[in-house]
């Protein structure tokens, strides 16, 4: 008994002094923290119009705060065989993002640094982190994403997927409140 507690013991001192030496998420926790307020504020319902290529087509989008405030949920296609989610949410300093996409895999993009939002719109620019199942990086997947959110209150949000390792294409949706 007495070895496998010491044994435990050990195991988790070197977790905790692994854990210590992990390199921290760089970002910046004020400008963060205040665009993931403002993503917060954008809870209710949108619609408007979603051009991908040539096409365009008329969407919805709901966004709805959960985890006791610690994520926001926009949702896209609702219903459809489409439907896609995107979870924001803070991780230490810095804001992040996971769209679950209709391509079946999941891009994880990071908030690039930017000062905190000034009056009444604002703009965040989402870079690549990785991907889940993603099984050849060189598969379509969204690579860059854009929101900015004007002063009149419209959301127009840039979606730029890639492929064989470069741009492939943009979906952009420009959307008003309900």
């Amino acid at each position: 008994m007495r070895l496998g507690s010491a044994f435990a013991s050990g195991a988790l001192s070197l977790l905790v002094a692994c854990q210590s030496a992990a390199p921290r998420a760089e970002g910046n926790i004020e400008a963060s923290t205040a665009v993931f307020e403002r993503l917060k504020a954008l809870d209710g319902r949108w619609s408007g119009t979603g051009t991908i290529g040539e096409e365009v087509m008329p969407i919805e989008s709901t966004w709805r705060v959960t985890g006791a405030g610690s994520a926001v949920e926009e949702v896209l296609f609702a219903g459809t065989p489409h439907e896609m989610v995107t979870m924001y949410h803070l991780d230490g300093p810095r804001l992040m993002l996971t769209h679950y996409c209709a391509a079946q895999n999941q891009p994880r993009m990071v908030a690039t640094p930017a000062a905190a939002p000034a009056g009444a719109g604002f703009t965040v620019q989402f870079a690549y982190l990785d991907c889940t199942n993603l099984a050849d990086p060189l598969a379509m997947h969204m690579h860059e994403a854009q929101l900015a959110v004007d002063a009149e209150g419209v959301m127009r949000s840039t979606w730029t997927a890639w492929s064989g390792g470069k741009p492939d294409h943009a979906a952009v949706f420009e959307l008003r409140r309900k």
